[in-house]
């Protein structure tokens, strides 16, 4: 059977078949075009175990991608098979009673959303765009603005996984333990996720509280009247980057439980994305000059002062706010950046990120979103080894080698900054780092690859991640 599905690639719909022969491919980064063997897809399990039992067969690798916005080639291997997730995508099973669901791998959070709204639930971790696949979310191990549930791990019940064997486990913190902590973070290098079973929530109301603050203010602000008061259920707060505030002013938007929980058949109905052609012109004008980034700036926090005692349910703070952000441009891209850093060391972490950053002119940050993580190690790769502000960071680059050598010198930097004040860095993101900053950062990542090793010792499940990394 011939199966047809998209790609987007470099801002275009194109349509593949699965037998398209050496399709070009890229992540959403588009520095990585790679030359595939083929791109499959299917809504079948059957159809998926004989993509693998076929890939052992003539010897070909699989990289597994979702909506592929991995920045570092996680989902791509030259000549290899990309298995695109996104047809397998059912709702198994919502058993409302216990707050669990069981989805297919290639369903997207909007998705579950959709489905669980009417009856209450909400998710409990999710990134706040809702997009992207749960396979992906599990497989980088996101976390979002909720600060009581940390890392998307903490809300796994279990799955199953199809391995490079071609067999299918079970695998929960009870059975086939020791691939739980492996294939939440392991970034599709274990094998496929079938379907999973997750926690959920109640959805709730929240009045939505917002401030402007200095940033050597935060940590203490953070401290006292957010993780110290229990009605603050979510969080996020921006930083400052224009050149008159670099890195010294901040708004925090706080998400407290409302006081009246009956006005919240008011808040339910699923918000769409709001108009953004006012945010989208002036981040559009921040790319290419001082004033835009003052502008851009000035808007966001406007719009932080207009929300300020407004109310919105949980799953609607869980939903996009950022398709102002959509970009395409032919010489340049846009790469994220995250980093960790304990609550203590944020002020001085700040300090020595400013001088370190602030004169490189050719270094184009856009934009600074904190957020809280809290420590979680129970993923072999886990980025949260403390209570930590998690810093993720919007750079504009050119495509070129020039480019791609200076935003990569500039990150690598910033990584020495972060590893200086007991921070780490996020992974999904484009190999600047090197293996060094990478063991420094992942005690565990040695472990990680013997393991790899061990499940996959014929490196069935390949991207170009591991392949910079393991070795």
């Amino acid at each position: 059977m011939i199966i047809i599905y998209t790609v987007i690639f470099a801002g275009s719909l194109i349509l593949f078949q699965t037998q398209l022969a050496s399709p070009v491919v890229e992540d959403r980064g588009r520095l990585l075009p790679v030359k595939m063997k083929s791109v499959k897809s299917s809504d079948s399990e059957d159809e998926i175990k004989n993509i693998v039992r076929e890939a052992n067969l003539h010897d070909d690798k699989i990289s597994i991608a979702g909506m592929q916005h991995s920045q570092g080639g996680q989902t791509l291997y030259p000549g290899g098979i990309m298995l695109d997730v996104k047809q397998y995508n059912k709702i198994l099973e919502l058993d409302e009673k216990n707050q669990l669901i069981t989805v297919q791998s290639g369903v997207t959070w909007a998705e579950i959303q959709s489905y669980i709204n009417p009856y209450g639930l909400a998710l409990k971790v999710s990134q706040s765009q809702n997009i992207f696949t749960v396979g992906g979310s599990i497989s980088v191990n996101v976390h979002g603005r909720d600060i009581r549930n940390h890392t998307l791990i903490e809300t796994v019940e279990s799955f199953r996984l199809l391995n490079a064997q071609g067999k299918v486990l079970n695998v929960s913190r009870d059975e086939n333990s020791e691939l739980f902590g492996l294939v939440n973070g392991g970034y599709g290098l274990f094998g496929v996720i079938l379907d999973v079973t997750l926690h959920l929530t109640e959805d709730e109301l929240y009045q939505v509280k917002t401030q402007s603050i200095s940033y050597d203010e935060y940590s203490t602000y953070f401290t006292k009247n957010v993780l110290q008061k229990e009605n603050v259920k979510m969080h996020l707060a921006r930083i400052s980057v224009p050149p008159d505030s670099f890195l010294t002013e901040m708004y925090v938007t706080d998400y407290s439980t409302a006081d009246d929980q009956s006005l919240l058949g008011n808040y339910t109905t699923l918000k769409r994305e709001s108009i953004i052609a006012i945010p989208k012109f002036f981040l559009g004008l921040s790319r290419t000059n001082e004033w835009g980034e003052k502008m851009f700036w000035n808007t966001q926090k406007e719009y932080s002062e207009r929300i300020n005692g407004t109310y919105i349910s949980r799953n609607n703070v869980m939903r996009s706010d950022s398709l102002f952000m959509d970009y395409n441009n032919a010489s340049k891209t846009e790469v994220l950046q995250e980093y960790f850093v304990p609550i203590n060391q944020y002020t001085a972490y700040i300090d020595d990120l400013r001088d370190t950053i602030k004169d490189e002119e050719d270094f184009n940050l856009l934009n600074i979103t904190v957020r809280y993580v809290g420590k979680n190690e129970e993923a072999v790769m886990s980025y949260a080894n403390d209570d930590m502000f998690a810093l993720v960071m919007l750079i504009n680059q050119g495509t070129s080698e020039e480019s791609i050598d200076t935003t990569g010198r500039v990150i690598r930097n910033m990584i020495d900054v972060t590893l200086k004040h007991d921070g780490t860095y996020y992974l999904p993101y484009y190999h600047y780092p090197t293996k060094e900053q990478l063991i420094e950062a992942y005690p565990r990542s040695e472990e990680f690859f013997e393991m790899k090793e061990k499940y996959d010792p014929d490196e069935r499940f390949m991207n170009l991640f591991y392949e910079e990394y393991h070795k």
